[in-house]
């Protein structure tokens, strides 16, 4: 099956600092392309979505133009979702100096890092609502505990298209599938919630029971929301080292939806992912 990972993650230490990385010893060193090429040999992967890593915020555009440079060397990356500074007054520049990348395809500021308010200022949105006219989308990054946010913001911008990454960050290993399921029934609501990414779940899994049948309630709930018509796949590579290398959280996928139909699976691995990313 043919497949477009909407969520690859690429990282050179002695380029740029990530920070975040220092309290991960498994993440806290380079991720190379030819590291993902290997990850991921003979699963069928044939285009990827370079995914902004949260790099330290002086370097989100030296990141940015860093990947459009493997993009034009490495057809494998068909498009580019960059950091912005969506909360400063410099946003503006900041998004002019992106949009001379040919590969831009979307935004994303995290916030699963970042207090409950960090979406609700007049600035932020206002800096959100300038994406449609460049043709842009958001991917949206939050905690589960912090749908509400992300419902509220989703609200306040009708005109923006957002992807949620990561079916909103459930708590799969502890099994707390509550309020988050009906927190992404009541996201699913609102249309302009393209497409929610089945990503990251096996991250969060328990790492003794990465196994379909441990995610499977988590994904046959998103399916129920969205519906296939919204679903994008992800890698979340390396991330999702933490708990399974890609090869496995690829095949874990497949079976998650192996009594769908070849359309469905078709949409879920890289239909949408083209239409809404346009690659």
């Amino acid at each position: 099956m043919r497949i477009v990972d909407t969520h690859q993650h690429l990282w050179e230490q002695d380029r740029f600092p990530y920070s975040w990385t220092a309290g991960i010893p498994a993440l806290n060193r380079s991720f190379s392309l030819e590291d993902y090429r290997q990850a991921s040999l003979g699963e069928g992967v044939s285009k990827t979505i370079f995914m902004e890593c949260d790099v330290d915020a002086p370097h989100a555009l030296g990141e940015a133009r860093w990947a459009q440079g493997l993009a034009d060397a490495n057809p494998l990356i068909a498009g580019i979702v960059a950091s912005a500074p969506l909360e400063s007054d410099t946003f503006s520049n900041h998004l002019e100096a992106l949009l001379d990348l040919s590969k831009l395809r979307g935004i994303r500021r995290v916030l699963h890092t970042r207090d409950d308010g960090f979406s609700k200022t007049p600035l932020f949105r206002e800096n959100l609502k300038r994406l449609p006219k460049h043709g842009l989308v958001f991917d949206l990054c939050v905690l589960s505990r912090q749908l509400p946010v992300a419902i509220d913001l989703v609200r306040a911008c009708p005109e923006v298209s957002f992807v949620l990454d990561h079916c909103g960050v459930p708590d799969v290993k502890g099994e707390g599938f509550h309020p988050w399921k009906e927190d992404i029934r009541e996201l699913s609501g609102y249309a302009n919630v393209v497409a929610c990414k089945v990503s990251g779940i096996v991250a969060y899994a328990d790492p003794e029971k990465v196994e379909a049948c441990s995610m499977r309630p988590w994904f046959e709930h998103v399916v129920s929301c969205f519906g296939w018509e919204r679903m994008v796949w992800g890698g979340d590579w390396p991330v999702c080292t933490l708990t399974s290398d890609l090869r496995n959280w690829i095949q874990i996928s497949k079976e998650l939806c192996s009594q769908a139909s070849d359309s469905e699976r078709s949409k879920l691995f890289s239909i949408n992912a083209e239409r809404i990313y346009g690659v």
